[in-house]
């Protein structure tokens, strides 16, 4: 095992995935909806952060049009 220290992805790794599970777990409870978008937006932003540094496209594209939903859906809800 290397004992190198972990770099930021792996910090990013994580704490993005805590925060999507975060999310996840408030999916579906109307009440929840808003806390659902912040930190799923959060959680995405920081998977689209890692898939950048490995320069991995396919992550990239699918991080980033996930960014893209995830914005619109929380804008349309700021506005109304």
């Amino acid at each position: 095992m290397d004992k190198e220290t972990p770099k930021l992805d792996w910090y990013l790794k994580w704490f993005s995935s805590a925060i999507v599970l975060i999310a996840m777990s408030m999916r579906g409870i109307p009440e929840l909806y808003m806390y659902d978008l912040v930190f799923s937006t959060v959680g995405i932003t920081g998977w689209l952060g890692v898939s950048i540094i490995w320069k991995d496209r396919a992550l990239i594209l699918l991080n980033s049009c996930g960014l893209l939903f995830l914005l619109r859906n929380l804008f349309s809800q700021i506005v109304i």
